[in-house]
């Protein structure tokens, strides 16, 4: 699998590298929680930086696993929830470096990591409305303010990297050939620091945060649930499959009437 780890001087490293895009398979998002749940148990371990290769850092599932059989949902939903909840409650740090595009299972990495790193091209999106499902607002909302999160996942728009850093949901942004040296600092930073003060840190931090992530996550997995059992769903899927556009559905209901 395209996955690849590196653990040196107390950093473990997790690259994606899957062309041309980075989307992942319900395979994929189902491993991947347990190469971060594995990495974070290891005691030589103090941070996990996680990045990518490629055009962009994540554009979330394949939709095109999803357009030939929608059943996949079940196997994507708990890969997605378990990614999540592995990166949120992983025993040390665990620092996201973003570059390009980070769409979807992209957010919810970044929404559940405790420090974002970005690129000057970088731009968040949560484009389910467009592709017939729901789900990554909560942890967009974990970095943003409801407004702006609101608006981004009712348009299916996009959120410059520059605007999510004006608004204090990451942490840096940097120029592209300078994303990973930027990210692997602060990882060096916290590999000069006590394991058990990361992991008690973290911990502590985890328990006085405004809402359960987790709760909030599954909530609206339930509506992207809802949202298959639509045919406006589906025409979504392969709107995008076949043009790499939203659907039209306005022209839709204009031939209906």
């Amino acid at each position: 699998m395209p996955i690849h780890t590196h653990v040196e001087n107390h950093i473990a490293e997790l690259v994606f590298d899957i062309p041309p895009v980075n989307a992942f398979n319900s395979e994929t998002w189902n491993e991947i929680p347990k190469i971060i749940t594995e990495l974070g148990k290891r005691e030589t371990v103090k941070a996990i930086l996680i990045r990518s290769k490629g055009k962009g850092f994540c554009a979330g599932v394949d939709i095109k696993e999803l357009a030939d059989d929608s059943a996949a949902i079940v196997a994507v939903n708990k890969g997605n929830f378990e990614t999540g909840k592995a990166i949120h409650h992983c025993e040390i740090p665990v620092i996201v470096a973003a570059h390009g595009f980070i769409i979807g299972g992209g957010v919810i990495m970044c929404g559940a990591a405790d420090i974002v790193i970005c690129s000057e091209d970088a731009y968040f999106s949560l484009p389910e409305i467009d592709r017939g499902a729901m789900g990554g607002a909560a942890h967009l909302q974990r970095m943003l303010p409801l407004a702006k999160v609101r608006a981004a996942f009712l348009t299916g728009g996009q959120i410059p990297a520059q605007e999510a850093y004006r608004l204090g949901g990451i942490e840096k942004i940097v120029p592209k050939d300078q994303l990973i040296d930027a990210a692997m600092a602060y990882a060096q930073t916290l590999a000069m620091k006590s394991r058990q003060a990361l992991r008690i840190a973290k911990q502590a931090l985890n328990g006085i945060e405004a809402f359960d992530l987790e709760a909030a996550y599954r909530w609206e997995q339930g509506f992207t649930f809802e949202m298959y059992m639509h045919e406006d769903s589906q025409t979504a899927r392969d709107a995008f499959v076949e043009t790499g556009k939203a659907a039209d559905f306005k022209a839709t209901a204009l031939k209906k009437s």
